[in-house]
């Protein structure tokens, strides 16, 4: 009997793991949510229901269950604020604007939007937001002084507070983000790399929740103010990617894809001269390895099966940013409108 016992313990340690099968997406259906007059580049999940928040003042929910979305504006005085960062926790909702004066929004205990953060500086301008549990939290944006803006909250979203630029890296001239599609974050676990962009286009890297920061430079086309990356995700903690380009010269391939397998201390271009050009957001597909990405832009829906080594369109359908909710299912917005992505073979 113990004999056998082991026998069955040896076999089991012998099987052979499936062989990977990459999907072979041709085609995706566009199904659409919301429309709207609005421009919507921040979106997020809450369960199975999707957040989101835009121009004019204007955030709200897609609601799977009844397959319904419902917006509503703030009312904010006469501040006109467009939303280009969103964040979620289990029981909360986070929007960020853009401009003079930072405005971050929480839901309340009574379920409206509360002010929870105000930052007054000309030069004030918030890119993306994500949070890395319930808890702790994190936003980041152009400089204001040295260095990135970056602030952070230990306490749910109640409270937020601004690092100090001697804690971070110092800002290179002409260092900026760009608010395309809330994507200049990825969090995976403890982890944390932030995506700059413009005339010096790095990564920023905290493996602890925001306290202790490094700076990482990358290949990817700079050297303008409107270029760089646009959007960086990582699979796990060492395989990352990064996409942006120029958006004023949008077929332009060169050094636009970039990666990275050492937790983006080092990053190599790839398919450089093939497209896609210029595209806001990427994002890997869930649980397929690292293999599959679908990337993003006004100029219609890209998919990779080789981990970024090339692309296909297969779709002209232009949006400026994605989540998945399924490794063949998306929600998606772009100006005017949300809507649901089902990838096809």
């Amino acid at each position: 009997m113990i004999r056998y016992f082991f026998i069955l313990i040896l076999l089991a340690s012998c099987a052979v793991e499936p062989e990977f099968v990459p999907k072979q997406y041709k085609a995706v259906e566009v199904a659409s949510l919301f429309a709207d007059s609005v421009s919507i580049r921040a979106i997020t999940l809450m369960g199975k229901n999707l957040a989101f928040a835009g121009s004019d003042n204007t955030y709200g929910i897609y609601n799977a269950g009844d397959t319904q979305a419902r917006a509503s504006r703030l009312r904010i005085d006469s501040v006109n604020t467009e939303f280009r960062a969103v964040a979620a926790t289990s029981n909360d909702f986070f929007m960020l604007g853009v401009g003079d004066p930072a405005l971050l929004f929480k839901t309340g205990d009574s379920g409206a939007m509360e002010l929870a953060y105000m930052e007054e500086h000309e030069k004030v301008f918030y890119d993306a937001m994500a949070f890395w549990n319930d808890m702790e939290g994190i936003a980041m944006g152009d400089p204001t002084d040295g260095c990135i803006s970056i602030i952070v909250t230990r306490d749910g979203g109640r409270t937020w507070q601004k690092l100090p630029c001697s804690m971070l890296p110092e800002a290179a001239e002409g260092e900026a983000a760009f608010a395309a599609s809330n994507t200049n974050i990825s969090i995976v676990g403890d982890h944390a790399w932030i995506a700059t962009g413009g005339v010096r286009s790095r990564i920023l890297y905290s493996p602890d929740k925001g306290r202790t920061w490094q700076v990482f430079d990358t290949p990817v086309v700079q050297g303008e103010p409107t270029q760089g990356m646009y959007s960086v995700a990582f699979y796990d903690e060492q395989l990352g990617f990064a996409i942006g380009g120029d958006y004023t010269n949008p077929e332009e391939n060169t050094a636009n894809k970039i990666r990275t397998i050492d937790g983006g201390k080092t990053w190599q271009v790839v398919g450089s001269r093939m497209d896609p050009g210029y595209l806001s957001c990427v994002q890997y597909i869930p649980g397929r390895k690292g293999q599959e990405l679908v990337a993003v832009g006004f100029q219609g829906i890209w998919f990779s099966n080789d981990g970024g080594d090339s692309f296909t369109k297969i779709s002209d359908e232009p949006f400026y940013t994605l989540r998945f909710n399924s490794d063949s299912t998306a929600f998606a917005a772009g100006r005017n409108r949300l809507a649901k992505l089902t990838f096809k073979e």
